[in-house]
């Protein structure tokens, strides 16, 4: 069987810090190169090569790419939507320049496959605000999902044009008690959930009846590495496969958080990532990925509250 050699960019995110350890319980501690800005000591990667790496330094991501006999990449480095708005491009310069890094390493040495994430952020206003469709309309109003989209179309040039076997899933806002989310929109799916634990009082800054898709991170790690799996000739979407799970309200997750802990309380004070949830849908169709490589979601709303109250550790005070 032929060894893999898999470099994972931006391992110490949300999503980078689980997927690292799934793959290396998938393929051996030896497979997996795990790279972020982070120093080793501030990184929190363990049992796997650590490499200090900017995405954005093409120079040294080749040598790494060359050094290291890379077969895989797992392109997870990105700023997200609120933070995005913050410094646009710097947004911009990261995700898209990090991507064409990778697309063209990549094909100059024949990486067999690659992994990048898209969103639900692609979708704008006009998109159908239910049940929004894999080819659904597209406008996105944060410089967040306008990279994303811009990436799609890379991604599907790089196959279409270069070979390059590039996979891609748009994600919903992804839960975890394991690592802390990063600056996106849906991050209050999260926090809700230390303040509850806490015994606090929670002010959320989305609007109490703003429905969202989410995911619980076991799911969106599991949906990666099924794609990655999947047989080539099954992949139909060389842009980005829209992924489902749940969808759900602050209000909603509130009171399913009541049914743990009955005397959690919420207030509403809404900020400016409330227009960008505004532009986004409040739940997507993946019948593709369905149809295609067999996508099932595990967790629903209450499992992933139960697992969430269960797991999420917080600080006693004295």
């Amino acid at each position: 069987m032929k060894e893999e050699r898999i470099l994972v960019i931006g391992a110490c995110g949300q999503l980078g810090h689980e997927l690292t350890v799934a793959l290396k319980n998938k393929y051996g501690e030896k497979a997996i190169i795990a790279c972020d800005r982070l120093e080793y000591a501030k990184a929190n990667i363990k049992d796997v090569k650590y490499v200090k790496l900017d995405v954005m330094d093409k120079a040294y991501l080749q040598l790494v790419i060359v050094e290291e006999r890379i077969t895989q990449i797992y392109l997870l480095a990105a700023v997200l939507s609120a933070s995005g708005e913050k410094d646009p491009g710097m947004a911009w310069q990261v995700n898209m320049n990090g991507l064409l890094n990778v697309l063209d390493l990549s094909v100059s040495y024949q990486v067999e496959k690659v992994f990048w994430p898209s969103s639900i952020a692609v979708f704008g206003p006009e998109s159908p605000k239910e049940d929004c469709g894999q080819n659904a309309f597209t406008i996105p109003t944060t410089v967040y999902g306008i990279s994303k989209l811009s990436g799609e179309y890379w991604c599907r040039y790089y196959f279409e044009k270069f070979g390059l076997d590039v996979r891609s899933l748009r994600y919903p806002g992804l839960i975890s008690y394991k690592t802390l989310p990063g600056g996106g929109t849906t991050d209050y799916a999260v926090d809700i959930f230390y303040k509850a634990k806490a015994g606090e009082k929670y002010t959320c800054f989305l609007k109490s009846d703003t429905a969202l898709p989410m995911m619980f991170m076991d799911d969106a790690v599991k949906a990666t590495l099924d794609l990655m799996e999947t047989q080539k000739e099954n992949i139909s979407i060389r842009t980005s496969y829209n992924l489902a799970a749940v969808s759900f309200t602050p209000s909603e997750l509130a009171t399913a958080i009541r049914k743990v802990e009955p005397n959690f309380e919420i207030s509403y004070e809404p900020d400016f990532r409330q227009e960008i949830a505004d532009g986004w849908p409040a739940s997507i169709n993946d019948n593709v990925a369905r149809e295609d490589w067999g996508w099932l979601p595990r967790f629903g709303t209450d499992e992933i509250v139960n697992v969430m109250m269960e797991n999420v550790k917080v600080e006693k005070t004295s």
